[in-house]
């Protein structure tokens, strides 16, 4: 690792930083260019990653049917638009302070990918939306799980991203070998809307993951944790604390796939649903 690379890493950590990766510009050949980040700068040569957990605490009120509203502050509104944003424009400083541009970028939903601006002829599409997901691979630090979330090694399905795109030429870090999703499908069995079927092979730079079919209109109606999208109207919902991915999170803490641990289990006792007609039940899996 260049001594440069590990100076960045350790002050982004220093500044609450939880996830750092790093990918080249070839690993987003291919990429359309609507969803490259290379189209927002295409004289940028290194994808820089950043991510920040959500902490499990965040999600026990919505565990327990308690209260949702700190869930909707603590892990996805302020942690989004303040703490993470903060942690990029730190990044940003960082760089820009020894001599390269660099371009911070909020995740905005790819549904908002030109809207409201004309196509130019013979230029990229307008309003690019990175494609955050395809990123996290690229950069190596996780997968894209079953139920159609993010997964890394150290959090499962805990964390919310941003992203710097910098002409700084820096080594790009391997492709995360190693599988994080178990193949059990428990996020698809236990959500009362019927709303994961089937899979689908997605490959993002070598590395094959079964991935759902998740239909997001029915999320859209689900009444488990998933939160409308704060950003636009007609984005994919929040379902970082619906019950399928607060299954996921259970089940990873259970067969200790993921570095940060507990000492005690996420899931305490059986896990209140509703159904699409608005009937309450309790789910319990082996």
């Amino acid at each position: 690792m260049s001594e440069f690379k590990k100076d960045l890493k350790d002050y982004a950590k220093s500044v609450g930083i939880d996830l750092i990766g790093f990918a080249s510009k070839e690993r987003f050949e291919g990429v359309v260019p609507e969803e490259n980040p290379f189209s927002i700068f295409p004289e940028g040569k290194t994808v820089i990653l950043l991510g920040k957990r959500i902490t499990r605490g965040a999600l026990r009120g919505v565990e327990e049917g308690t209260n949702f509203g700190d869930y909707s502050m603590f892990g996805s509104s302020w942690l989004d638009n303040n703490f993470n944003s903060l942690m990029c424009y730190e990044v940003t400083r960082y760089l820009e302070d020894r001599g390269y541009e660099a371009v911070p970028v909020f995740p905005n939903p790819p549904e908002s990918k030109g809207m409201g601006i004309p196509v130019r002829e013979g230029q990229p599409a307008p309003n690019v939306t990175p494609d955050f997901p395809y990123a996290v691979v690229a950069c190596g630090l996780g997968e894209i799980g079953y139920h159609g979330e993010i997964l890394t090694p150290e959090f499962g399905p805990r964390q919310r991203w941003q992203m710097v795109i910098t002409d700084a030429e820096i080594e790009e870090d391997p492709i995360l070998e190693e599988r994080i999703c178990t193949d059990c499908d428990k996020c698809a069995k236990v959500c009362p809307l019927g709303a994961i079927t089937g899979s689908k092979e997605v490959e993002i730079c070598g590395k094959a993951m079964r991935v759902g079919n998740v239909d997001y209109n029915l999320c859209k109606k689900c009444k488990n944790g998933a939160f409308a999208n704060s950003l636009i109207k007609n984005g994919k919902p929040d379902r970082l604390a619906a019950l399928c991915v607060r299954t996921c999170v259970h089940e990873l803490d259970d067969q200790k796939k993921v570095k940060n641990t507990f000492e005690r289990p996420f899931r305490k006792r059986d896990a209140w649903a509703i159904d699409i007609y608005d009937r309450s039940k309790y789910v319990k899996l082996d």
